[in-house]
């Protein structure tokens, strides 16, 4: 059930067990399978329309994203909206590596390209709809209440004024600029991204196979995502010594990079349909995901560096993980909400820590050290090498497995190989 901006603090529908700010993806899916359990959900959106997107994405899902959309039923609904499974292949000095060349094992695990315009309004209908939540648009959230030392809702500005809103516990789905964070305390770890991105959607671009492509070229960046209705997402992101250039002329040094790529896309030829969309500083960072009375999921917990295209399959990830660890004790069924709390934060911690580590170094922006140069040279050699790189890339296993004694022994093999 949707309620516009006008909603007071005399109308119905008060009281929750559970207030979400932020009705983006992460928000959106923690309200559904929250609601799924047992749980009533005020989920809170800032903008009044509830048609609004998010902007600056790299408008792809990881498969490891791929049950929580499923546990969502929103796969029929990604594929008929013309979402896109996103292969991919990937260019390096050793050359392309190519995970679903032809291969006798099993068709490896997709995710989707699908533009936010699409996804957002999409998933947020989804949520609605569905019983024990209510979208509250026009809702921006201005403060917590707390008593005791914990979080006990929240104060969020309307068009009609201030309302105060109580739960048992307040989760932050706002974004990596998170205000829920800001005004309970839980401060950033940061870490520079060296990198700058621009971005622009484009019809009617041919990419070789039909798949989206990325360039490594060590330090500087690229990849050209195709998505729903005939268009594709394509981004550069340069060191940042090639900024000043770029905020000379960012459509000409944008096409310029583009061009200059290998294989490059025929990008003069293809209708340009959005304005470019750049982004100077985007530092990534990490949060404590959980405090008394709070938790953070999506952005808001972790922002990665959107070279790697994590973020959205990771705000479903962290959404469901939250979900399974707090539902029952959110609705009030006995369970220790503090404890339930803790559960789910060590379970964020276990499974993201590890690749934001790896993603803040490589966010220095310098060429691949000794062990990604025998991954990578190994992947572009041979394809079971190319499958075992996709399952990292799409985050279904973690840097240990990829970098597993036998991982490393059979690059090692390929390389010999191949010399």
């Amino acid at each position: 059930m949707t309620k516009s901006e006008s909603s007071g603090p005399g109308d119905a529908g008060h009281d929750y067990d559970v207030v979400i700010s932020g009705s983006g993806l992460a928000g959106s899916a923690a309200a559904i399978l929250l609601a799924r359990r047992g749980v009533r959900v005020a989920l809170l959106e800032r903008r009044s329309d509830p048609e609004a997107y998010k902007v600056l994405c790299t408008h792809s899902i990881t498969a490891n994203a791929h049950p929580v959309l499923d546990e969502l039923g929103l796969v029929p609904d990604l594929e008929k909206a013309g979402a896109v499974r996103n292969d991919a292949r990937w260019y390096t000095r050793w050359g392309w590596i190519e995970p679903n060349a032809a291969h006798p094992g099993p068709e490896l695990p997709h995710g989707y390209n699908v533009r936010r315009s699409t996804l957002d309004p999409l998933i947020r209908a989804r949520a609605a709809d569905t019983p024990g939540v209510e979208l509250l648009t026009g809702h921006r959230v201005t403060g917590l209440v707390q008593e005791a030392g914990r979080t006990v809702g929240v104060r969020a500005a309307t068009s009609r004024g201030e309302r105060e809103i109580r739960a048992r516990l307040v989760i932050g789905a706002d974004g990596k600029d998170s205000a829920v964070a800001k005004f309970a305390g839980i401060p950033a770890e940061q870490y520079e991204n060296a990198r700058f991105g621009y971005l622009a959607h484009f019809r009617d671009l041919p990419l070789r196979g039909g798949i989206g492509q990325t360039w490594f070229l060590e330090p500087d960046m690229a990849y050209a995502f195709p998505n729903d209705d005939g268009v594709t997402v394509l981004a550069v992101l340069p060191d940042k010594k090639r900024l000043p250039a770029f905020r000379a002329d960012p459509e000409g040094s944008f096409l310029d990079f583009v061009r200059a790529l290998p294989e490059a896309p025929p990008v003069d030829s293809a209708e340009r349909v959005t304005k470019f969309i750049g982004t100077v500083d985007y530092p990534l960072h990490s949060r404590r995901p959980a405090a008394p009375g709070i938790a953070l999921i999506g952005d808001a917990a972790l922002t990665g560096d959107p070279l790697w295209g994590v973020g959205c399959g990771w705000a479903l990830q962290s959404a469901k993980w939250l979900a399974e660890a707090v539902a029952p004790a959110a609705a009030g069924r006995g369970d220790d909400l503090d404890r339930s709390l803790a559960t789910y934060a060590r379970t964020h911690r276990r499974r993201l820590s590890g690749h934001q580590r790896l993603a803040v170094d490589y966010a220095r922006s310098r060429p691949f050290n000794p062990m990604e140069r025998l991954m990578f040279s190994a992947a572009a050699r041979d394809v079971s090498m190319a499958r075992h790189m996709y399952l990292f890339a799409a985050r279904l296993i973690g840097p240990l497995r990829f970098l597993s004694p036998s991982a490393v022994v059979r690059a090692l093999v390929v390389n010999a190989r191949h010399r």
